[in-house]
């Protein structure tokens, strides 16, 4: 039998360009009819590939398995779908260690962080570290954030509380408080190992502030150094909230999602910290987005995931706990994720087709960004980005948001799978506890 390569090395010229020519006009027929299915709302049902590869880079990504998360029997679910499931329901960030290859989620449901062998997708453990769990509130929920360096698991909680927990005992061994008053939950976090400085955002707050803390990394002490606080006089009016931070070894600065800036939804930014003073240097503008995920990708690019889909009148849509988008009369949504230089805050692409996004992560295994987009018009999908070309290649559904929301995403880069938590639902296959939902291209096998 013949190779894909052989086959096509004894092709004539003229059949090799029948061939494209077919190929062509088969990826027509498709996106029609994609088109279609989405307008007769089939999303659902379907994985939707962009790519123009010809499938050179491996395939779609699809659902490969699940990783059940143990039943919670004391708590049920807050979910429109089936308030009677007990499991995993309510949760945030994830992270995957490259050199452990350990994945972590804040399981609020759990009051706990899960840990996931993501070699071989199996459930290794929970760890609990007095953590507040679900309140009714994610405002005053935990755990949130989660981040790890060397033995140091760091972790954001409510209330305004930062841990690190030793990984070879599963110990809290330090622990700072951001706010002596508030009751709200320090949230998201990222970690300079340059400077050994955490930057974690208490994101529920009026105003909004972030707390630079020091780590002394051989024993795992925390220390609070300086509280910036997210308002006009330092900088920056962030009305809305604050969201992912993220380091940048290129630029050794810190960079933050600010959804909303001043008093008009349409205007966001990412705003530009400097770890050594705390001074918030600059803000670039993002408009129709409310930024909300921050990774960094090649050539210091910063993905942002848009948490707000704006329609054609640039109007912000909202989605419900139902999957029903409301744009504005006459409109039509237009959901975005955007690139932005990290050196000088210029917009490189909108990348449209995948919006209403939480965390995002670029994976340098396969060179691509991966989105999960709970609030996305057409349903809750990840999206996955060509980070290179700046081209969006697929949406693959993952859970509808009846039962809760999937927001978060983490990629483990020596076998591209992704891994998105779901809350306990019926609708995906061991998940009725809630599961982590591990998707990849087979062929990566």
């Amino acid at each position: 039998m013949k190779t894909q390569h052989e086959e096509h090395a004894l092709l004539t010229p003229s059949q090799d360009s029948r061939k494209k020519t077919n190929a062509r006009a088969s990826k027509r027929l498709l996106r029609a009819a994609v088109a279609f299915a989405l307008a007769a709302g089939l999303c659902a049902s379907v994985a939707l590939a962009w790519d123009d590869d010809d499938g050179h880079e491996g395939g779609a990504v699809r659902l490969l398995t699940t990783v059940p998360i143990p039943a919670n029997p004391g708590s049920k679910c807050p979910s429109a779908a089936n308030p009677l499931f007990t499991g995993m329901c309510v949760f945030d960030i994830s992270w995957i260690d490259q050199n452990t290859q350990r994945y972590y989620l804040a399981d609020r449901s759990n009051a706990a962080v899960d840990v996931v062998d993501a070699k071989n997708s199996t459930f290794v453990k929970q760890i609990k570290g007095g953590f507040k769990g679900f309140t009714g509130s994610n405002d005053t929920s935990g755990p949130n954030g989660v981040v790890t360096f060397g033995k140091w698991l760091f972790v954001t909680d409510a209330p305004s509380r930062v841990v690190s927990i030793d990984l070879t005992t599963d110990t809290v061994v330090s622990t700072v408080t951001t706010s002596p008053t508030s009751p709200n939950r320090a949230d998201e976090i990222a970690y300079n190992p340059r400077d050994s400085l955490l930057l974690a955002i208490n994101n529920a707050d009026d105003p909004p502030f972030g707390s630079l803390i020091k780590v002394n990394t051989a024993n795992g002490q925390l220390t609070l150094v300086k509280t910036i606080v997210l308002n006009t006089a330092n900088g920056v009016d962030a009305t809305n909230g604050a969201e992912q931070p993220v380091w940048d070894p290129g630029t050794g600065k810190f960079y933050l999602s600010i959804p909303q800036v001043g008093p008009n939804p349409e205007d966001g930014g990412v705003a530009r910290i400097d770890p050594s003073t705390g001074a918030i240097e600059t803000v670039f503008p993002v408009k129709f987005c409310q930024p909300a995920g921050l990774t960094l990708g090649p050539n210091q690019d910063l993905l942002i995931g848009c948490s707000v889909a704006f329609d054609s009148a640039g109007k912000p849509c909202s989605t419900n706990a139902a999957d029903l988008t409301t744009c504005s009369a006459g409109a039509f949504a237009r959901p975005r994720q955007v690139i932005i230089d990290a050196k000088n805050g210029s917009i490189d692409r909108n990348v449209f087709g995948v919006g209403g996004s939480d965390e995002v992560w670029f994976n340098s295994g396969d060179g691509r960004y991966y989105t999960a987009s709970r609030s996305n018009p057409q349903g809750p999908v990840m999206g996955v980005i060509d980070a290179k070309r700046q081209k969006l290649l697929q949406v693959v559904p993952t859970a509808p948001m009846q039962y809760g929301n999937a927001h978060s995403v983490a990629v483990n880069r020596h076998s591209n799978r992704a891994f998105v938590p779901l809350p306990a639902n019926n609708v995906v296959r061991n998940c009725l506890t809630g599961c982590i939902a591990v998707y990849g291209r087979p062929d990566d096998d």
